[in-house]
């Protein structure tokens, strides 16, 4: 264990997750990655690593680093299908509800999130007064022609059946409030996906930063274009209707003089 133990849960500032699935070869770097931006900062914060199913040496490689630093945590997805996880959102869902402290960070675990940007992302949140703050990778991305024209369609989508502004939805980086966090109904598959618009949906405030996007160097990318685009697509209607049946769920107390 390092000898500056982590700070108590009552004073944490930032839970840090990321969902892993066979990651093996990414796990220690990710770790560094973290503890680089995030121990210089001042700002203090746990990291949650939540094994999604992995059938390689993920479970070892967070053993190894759990060793090492106090402030990590990790949990393991159970009831997952033979040689595969529950996938992004649950194992989103998953981590959200171990969280300790009132902000959460989100980030994938191959290591083209940069969490070097979570320093900035957690001070503009508080300067701009906002709920959320959504990466967008879009200056930093060398995406092929292909891939780009995916993304206008996407985008283009969302913004005519959700009126969805958000210009790089698919970006995992973000910050934001843990009480959102809790109200997003990530056990449905693919809902990540749209965690800025429904935080819009649920009249939160959510601000846009540009982001760091670096290369995969280790791993398998779990998802292409059409595994991508084609559930996206029924992701953004089953989206719309949520949006339909949404209602207004705040009350007040009412007290026996008949005062609010």
């Amino acid at each position: 264990m390092t000898d500056d133990a982590s700070p108590s849960p009552d004073t944490l500032q930032l839970s840090i997750m990321a969902p892993a699935h066979n990651e093996e070869d990414n796990i220690a770097g990710l770790v560094e990655d973290v503890r680089a931006a995030m121990e210089p900062s001042g700002i203090r914060f746990e990291m949650i690593l939540v094994d999604d199913g992995s059938t390689d040496t993920t479970a070892a490689k967070i053993a190894e680093e759990m060793a090492k630093y106090d402030w990590l945590r990790s949990f393991r997805m159970l009831d997952t299908p033979p040689g595969k996880g529950n996938g992004q959102s649950a194992a989103f869902h998953a981590g959200i509800r171990q969280a300790r402290s009132p902000l959460i960070a989100l980030m994938d675990a191959d290591r083209q999130n940069d969490p070097a940007d979570l320093p900035a992302m957690f001070e503009l949140l508080k300067k701009e007064n906002a709920d959320m703050v959504q990466g967008d990778r879009s200056a930093n991305r060398r995406d092929t022609v292909v891939r780009r024209a995916t993304s206008w369609v996407g985008r283009t989508f969302r913004r005519l059946v959700l009126g969805d502004t958000i210009r790089d939805t698919g970006c995992s980086l973000r910050v934001f409030k843990t009480e959102i966090a809790l109200q997003l109904p990530l056990q449905y598959k693919g809902m990540h996906r749209f965690i800025p618009v429904y935080a819009r949906m649920l009249g939160y405030t959510v601000v846009e930063m540009p982001v760091h996007h670096r290369a995969r160097t280790a791993g398998e990318a779990k998802y292409g274009v059409w595994n991508r685009a084609i559930p996206g697509l029924l992701d953004l209607i089953a989206t719309r209707w949520m949006r339909s049946r949404l209602k207004p769920v705040k009350c007040e107390e009412v007290r026996p003089d008949g005062a609010a």
